[in-house]
C-alpha cells in the first residue's frame, strides 16, 4: 500500500504491517472524537512514525497514486475532524 504523509512523501508500506498502523489510528480516533487535543497530538505522532519506520520512502520523482493520505504533524484537531470516517484514517 502506498500512503502520503502530507508535506513529506510517500511510503510503502508492506501488508504485514496495516495492522500495527490501524492499532494506532484508533486511539487517534478516539482522540478525535474526544476534543482531546494532547491525546490527539500524541496519537497522530505515534501514527506518523510508525508510517515512517515500518514504511520505505519511495523517490521524490517517482510519482504514483497514493491509496492513503495522512495529514502532517502540524493538523488541528478541527481539521482532523473534517478527514476521518467512521474508520478511522487508516481502513480496516
Amino acid at each position: 500500500m502506498i500512503m502520503r504523509i502530507l508535506g513529506e512523501g510517500q511510503y510503502e508500506i508492506a501488508e504485514q504491517h496495516l495492522d500495527r498502523l490501524n492499532e494506532l489510528d484508533a486511539p487517534l480516533q478516539s482522540a478525535t472524537d474526544a476534543g482531546d487535543e494532547a491525546a490527539f497530538t500524541t496519537a497522530l505522532s505515534a501514527l506518523l512514525d510508525a508510517v515512517r519506520s515500518l514504511g520505505t520512502p519511495l523517490p521524490e520523482e517517482t510519482i504514483t497514486p497514493s491509496e492513503l493520505v495522512l495529514p502532517d504533524a502540524d493538523t488541528s484537531l478541527t481539521q482532523m475532524r473534517q478527514l476521518l470516517s467512521d474508520e478511522g484514517l487508516i481502513p480496516g
